[in-house]
């Protein structure tokens, strides 16, 4: 078992160096960032150290993503098979109509999908990443207003 946990140490930290490279940020800015010292930041980067979950949350927050993601690497959270219990939630709530249950779905799955894709653009080289996002961007996620009127009075006097 003590093994295991190394590897999830040694994950965690080659995780953190590659989210950092692809946020082309070194590593004083990332330790400035996150509120650690320079020594302590590459030795979980090497997978030297254990980083508690404060720790991790504080590197996750300067890197701009989520620190469930660093959790589940170090080990901290399991990882849970959650979409069907999200999709059958929005399916029972009476409250909402057919369409916006659909809508729901729609854009629930696509944001699942984007994240999928967003980890597995860290194995790719930064030129493919290019690529990926320019592909991307070109879609809209699925979500258009029903009708333009919906749209509400403050973002509309933008």
């Amino acid at each position: 078992m003590a093994e295991r946990s190394e590897f999830r140490f040694k994950d965690v930290g080659s995780f953190i160096r590659e989210q950092r490279n692809a946020a082309e940020m070194s590593l004083r800015k990332l330790a400035d960032q996150a509120g650690v010292s320079n020594p302590y930041l590459s030795q979980i980067e090497r997978g030297l150290r254990k980083p508690s979950a404060e720790i991790l949350q504080a590197i996750a927050k300067a890197l701009r993503i989520s620190a469930e993601t660093l959790y589940l690497k170090a080990g901290i959270l399991e990882e849970r098979d959650d979409e069907g219990e999200v999709v059958e939630a929005i399916l029972r709530d009476a409250t909402i109509t057919d369409r916006q249950k659909q809508n729901l779905i729609d854009i629930y799955e696509s944001f699942r999908k984007g994240s999928e894709k967003s980890e597995a653009l860290t194995d790719e080289t930064k030129s493919s990443t290019e690529s990926a996002v320019d592909e991307s961007s070109n879609h809209s996620g699925g979500f258009e207003p029903e009708h333009r009127d919906e749209v509400s009075p403050a973002v509309s006097g933008l």
